[in-house]
């Protein structure tokens, strides 16, 4: 199979049939690293996670991807970098990065748009949307369907709530995209203020009751409060949005018994969930975090022209 993008910056330019070329070799993976089979090689071939936010899981999840497929990695310690002291250029450190003979860059940024500009200066090596301001997170979009794919089998019909803070969030794009590839049907809660205002143009309902919402969900997907990109508090007390956007286990009771609980991380518990849920059977918190590798390391293999 020949890969046919080049670069990964969202997933609005896939087709139905690329997401399962995705989730397809991920499960490949997953099978053969449970039965202690080696994974195919892409020795000698240099990563860099080139990030400008700071991150940890998808960071280190990537990393871990790239070394299963023996990969060299690289990572960017950007405080100390000759762009942060030295003034250097985004372009330049892009082109030295590839003297150097880097083929993948994994960038996140809080530019949006910054994983197109890398890929148009780049000479040869791939680009990987980590992450681009409130635009888009494709990877963690893809890891989510896989998550989910992997419990109901088809995503065909499903009902995907997604709840809290939707206008900051560039996962909550990317998922409702991917998601209504796969033929969910995909709807958001949460308060006006974090809701935009044309949903229209997303191609989604908004649901203002949250608990009615959780209810009608196949998948109840939690969004982290970003205060840190807010202005102002946009809610009045962690408390009070706990107790009307929160999943706590008497809202939970309302929802179907097969209803799975997710979220991006970091979690903020006692605000987006309480700690009943988070850690309760129909959390899949964790497994997302798991199957962000086997996702990750699809992509690359994918990516750096893996041979199937």
């Amino acid at each position: 199979m020949e890969w046919r993008h080049k670069h990964l910056f969202d997933i609005d330019d896939w087709s139905r049939e690329d997401i399962e070329s995705v989730l397809n070799l991920a499960s490949e993976f997953e099978r053969r690293l449970d039965s202690k089979e080696s994974l195919p090689s892409l020795k000698g071939r240099t990563l860099v996670n080139f990030f400008l936010e700071s991150s940890t899981r998808t960071r280190v999840s990537f990393e871990i991807a790239a070394k299963l497929l023996g990969i060299n990695v690289m990572n960017w310690a950007t405080a100390s970098s000759s762009m942060a002291v030295k003034g250097e250029s985004l372009k330049d450190t892009v082109w030295t990065l590839e003297s150097m003979g880097v083929d993948m860059i994994v960038i996140r940024s809080s530019w949006v748009g910054a994983p197109q500009y890398i890929a148009r200066k780049a000479r040869r090596a791939r680009v990987i949307n980590a992450g681009d301001g409130t635009h888009a997170h494709p990877t963690q979009a893809l890891l989510d369907i896989y998550t989910a794919w992997k419990r109901f089998g088809s995503l065909e019909g499903k009902r995907v709530l997604i709840a809290g803070d939707i206008v900051q969030s560039r996962v909550a794009r990317s998922d409702i995209i991917g998601f209504k590839k796969m033929g969910a049907y995909v709807f958001v809660s949460g308060p006006r203020n974090m809701v935009p205002l044309h949903l229209d143009a997303l191609g989604v309902s908004y649901e203002p009751d949250f608990i009615k919402a959780v209810k009608e969900a196949d998948v109840i997907y939690l969004l982290r409060v970003q205060k840190e990109r807010w202005k102002a508090s946009a809610i009045p007390s962690d408390y009070e949005y706990h107790m009307n956007f929160g999943c706590r286990e008497e809202v939970l009771k309302e929802a179907k018994p097969e209803a799975i609980v997710m979220h991006p991380g970091p979690i903020n518990r006692g605000v987006e969930l309480s700690s009943e849920v988070a850690d309760g059977p129909q959390s899949l918190i964790l497994e997302q975090v798991r199957n962000g590798v086997m996702v990750r390391t699809a992509l690359l293999y994918l990516y750096l022209g893996g041979e199937r």
